[in-house]
């Protein structure tokens, strides 16, 4: 009998699903966590991701919650859409309180510039497991 390489890959490619999906959802080997702002779209977005890996029996290890302004840098001085957007991401930090209730795991701050290169990564990553 002539071999169907076609097959043969299927077959292969079905195989290395299996493997997958088994790691995937072993929660002693795999654990997802969400990132999130603390706003609308982000939040929605998220909340619809969770639901797909429960459904899909995936393990879901929490949500980070980054960009939150520091509160202590904002004054009666600071400008309106700074005190703003801070009045705003305290109410979606209550949805998130809500809604992740023991899922979150840190939050993170904006800071003053992108986190790029090994300082701002190390500064970043004591923000995390703080």
């Amino acid at each position: 009998k002539e071999k169907d390489p076609l097959m043969e890959y299927l077959v292969a490619f079905r195989d290395r699903m299996g493997k997958a999906r088994v790691m995937l959802t072993d929660p002693a080997q795999t654990s997802f966590f969400f990132v999130t702002l603390p706003e609308a779209l982000p939040i929605a977005v998220i909340t619809r991701f969770i639901g797909w890996f429960h459904d899909f029996g995936i393990p879901v290890g929490g949500v980070i919650v980054n960009m939150l302004i520091d509160k202590s840098q904002v004054n009666d001085q600071s400008p309106e859409f700074v005190k703003n957007r801070v009045a705003m991401q305290d109410r979606y930090m209550d949805d998130i309180w809500d809604k992740f209730d023991g899922m979150v795991r840190s939050t993170i701050p904006l800071y003053e510039n992108e986190v790029r290169g090994t300082t701002s990564l190390k500064r970043m990553g004591e923000a995390l497991f703080a």
